[in-house]
């Protein structure tokens, strides 16, 4: 996965009319707006946070060392198909602070600060990393990731932001990638066990054009549309609204392979579709 913005190409231009003038082409990336993204699915923003992961583990392992962003805020990513990469290089640096005791290396910020230890080379240990880590913590993680996660994702997702809060031992860009990814083909696409009381009629190649109500969150902004496991977790999600009287199934997945579900609120005007499966509640 690349982390990085990518530049397509370049040209530079030297003329009377425009000195000294260098024009690049890049990929197309949205501005990151924390107020949007905390508007969509928990699921979008577990993404985000993986490629920050991703991101983290390469900066402490590069090729040139260990680099640390020194201007590590939101306003130096774009997001592109989903994914969080950097913009702004100019910030970087690979120079890890010269110490001759630990009080040398002393990492502050606005709400705590870390002392760490002085290596044996007159080097602050993994300083570079754990600023970070920290950064990620306190401008992402702490946002993006406890914010609406699936109840069985909660303990697991506290542990991995107290850690990167702390920045201590556990609390590296490797643990939190090792406890992390796994969750998505566990607990957050794990089987809806429980049984639906509500009976619905299957009727396949079939959609309902109209009849949208909106729910939060939704991958639509005019009505409801929500990822799923599977048929039982969709009949789970209508029957837990009261405006809900049919729901079909789409073709289309999400990053995780959960499946894009439409929740309507009537089923009035059904038109055929050999890409979609509507189920419709049957009433007594």
């Amino acid at each position: 996965v690349v982390i990085f913005f990518q530049l397509y190409g370049y040209c530079y231009q030297d003329s009377n009319d425009i000195p000294d003038t260098l024009t690049t082409i890049t990929e197309l990336g949205s501005p990151l707006e924390m107020i949007q993204l905390l508007q969509t699915s928990w699921e979008d923003r577990f993404r985000i946070c993986l490629s920050l992961v991703r991101l983290l583990h390469y900066l402490a392992h590069s090729p040139l060392g260990s680099v640390t962003l020194l201007d590590f805020r939101p306003r130096q990513f774009v997001i592109v198909d989903g994914e969080l990469k950097v913009t702004d290089l100019d910030d970087a640096s690979i120079e890890e602070s010269s110490c001759t005791s630990n009080s040398d290396c002393f990492m502050e910020f606005p709400a705590r600060n870390f002392t760490l230890p002085c290596s044996v080379e007159g080097r602050c240990q993994s300083m570079n990393e754990k600023r970070n880590l920290y950064n990620a913590y306190r401008f992402f993680f702490t946002y993006l990731l406890p914010h609406s996660a699936p109840p069985s994702l909660r303990p697991l997702l506290d542990k991995i932001v107290n850690a990167t809060g702390n920045c201590n031992k556990h609390g590296n860009a490797e643990h939190f990638l090792f406890y992390l990814s796994p969750s998505v083909n566990t607990e957050f696409t794990q089987k809806c066990v429980k049984s639906a009381n509500t009976k619905y009629r299957r009727v396949p190649e079939a959609f309902i054009p109209d009849e949208n109500y909106r729910c939060w969150p939704s991958y639509h902004h005019k009505g409801c549309l929500l990822s799923v496991f599977d048929v039982n977790e969709a009949i789970e999600i209508c029957d837990s609204y009261s405006q809900c009287k049919a729901f079909v199934l789409t073709n289309q997945t999400t990053w995780t392979g959960r499946q894009l579900v439409f929740f309507k609120m009537a089923s009035n005007h059904i038109v055929p579709d050999p890409d979609k499966i509507t189920y419709v509640k049957v009433t007594d």
